[in-house]
């Protein structure tokens, strides 16, 4: 293991992302859409060993993604409501897509989703969750582009930072941890840091343990990082990422699948196999308390906004 990057506890972290914006519902029924799946998605994935739970919200009759300050409000609300102790890591990402239109690539097409940065942080000023992600990625994405420029990643920083949030920094090739020395030296960045690397995505880090260990030996001294596999490498990539001394991350976000042509029936299923994978190869689960103190968080945070209404308090029903 590289000397520079130590482990602070023997203890493993499991992130559950427990719907995303990319997976699409026709992928799989026992995807989460409306704010009341949302939450029991978290909760269960909570129940089976998970200490932190990632979260995107949807439109609710559509179940496309969405950026909706309620949505998150609602989800956020009634979590802290019923499992104060589990770690919150709202995401970022959307609102950074940009489709060029093939008549005049300037001009974006149907599809773009790019707004001010300010805007992709609202709901993190608004709700302070415990982490909340910072993509440091600008790339290909299937047809479309994702655009993170060092401008305007250091202004969503700016309001991540005073709204006293920890950013889990998400990292999608090598030159995305340049990127990071340089928002460190800065000062838009501080340590000790919390990564993840996302591997599996065409164009960007490609799944396997030399890519782990690569990545792991560009990070700064007693930074935290999980290595995170999409699709058929997720499962892989949590055994990996436990045994190159990182943190684990499974959900219907990442892979629907929990075996070879087998839909898991939940996010807490996914939960639970990690948590076997981990402890196979002798690794130890981390509780939401335990988790806290290894990465450093405050204490759990109170509800913050109106109090969720009651009528979605059970809105995981059949869509």
């Amino acid at each position: 293991m590289n000397a520079k990057v130590e482990k602070l506890s023997n203890k493993v972290i499991i992130t559950c992302a427990v719907t995303g914006n990319l997976t699409k519902p026709e992928q799989s029924p026992y995807l989460p859409i409306t704010p009341g799946q949302i939450v029991e998605a978290c909760l269960g994935a909570a129940d089976a060993g998970a200490a932190v739970v990632h979260i995107h919200v949807r439109d609710p009759v559509s179940g496309a993604p969405s950026m909706e300050l309620a949505l998150y409000e609602e989800v956020v609300n009634l979590l802290r409501a019923k499992n104060p102790e589990l770690i919150l890591n709202v995401t970022t990402g959307p609102g950074g897509r940009f489709v060029p239109s093939p008549q005049d690539p300037k001009v974006a097409a149907p599809g773009s989703t790019l707004v001010v940065p300010e805007r992709r942080v609202e709901h993190i000023a608004a709700l302070r969750p415990d982490i909340c992600t910072l993509d440091l990625n600008t790339m290909n994405s299937g047809a479309e582009v994702v655009i993170n420029t060092p401008a305007n990643v250091r202004r969503m920083a700016k309001v991540i930072r005073e709204a006293g949030v920890r950013p889990e920094i998400e990292l999608f090739d090598s030159g995305d941890i340049a990127l990071m020395h340089d928002l460190l030296l800065d000062g838009t960045l501080s340590g000790p840091l919390l990564c993840s690397f996302v591997m599996g995505v065409k164009y960007g880090f490609q799944p396997g343990p030399e890519t782990v260990l690569y990545a792991r030996n560009l990070l700064p001294p007693a930074a935290q990082f999980t290595a995170i596999g999409i699709g058929r490498s997720m499962f892989k990539m949590a055994a990996q990422s436990y045994l190159a001394g990182g943190h684990v991350r499974v959900g219907l976000e990442d892979s629907v699948y929990l075996t070879k042509g087998k839909l898991a029936s939940s996010n807490a299923a996914l939960v639970e196999k990690v948590s076997r994978i981990v402890q196979d190869l002798g690794g130890e689960i981390a509780t939401a308390s335990e988790a806290r103190s290894i990465l450093q968080l405050a204490e759990p945070k109170s509800q913050v906004g109106p109090s969720p209404r009651s009528e979605r308090d059970h809105s995981s029903a059949a869509r």
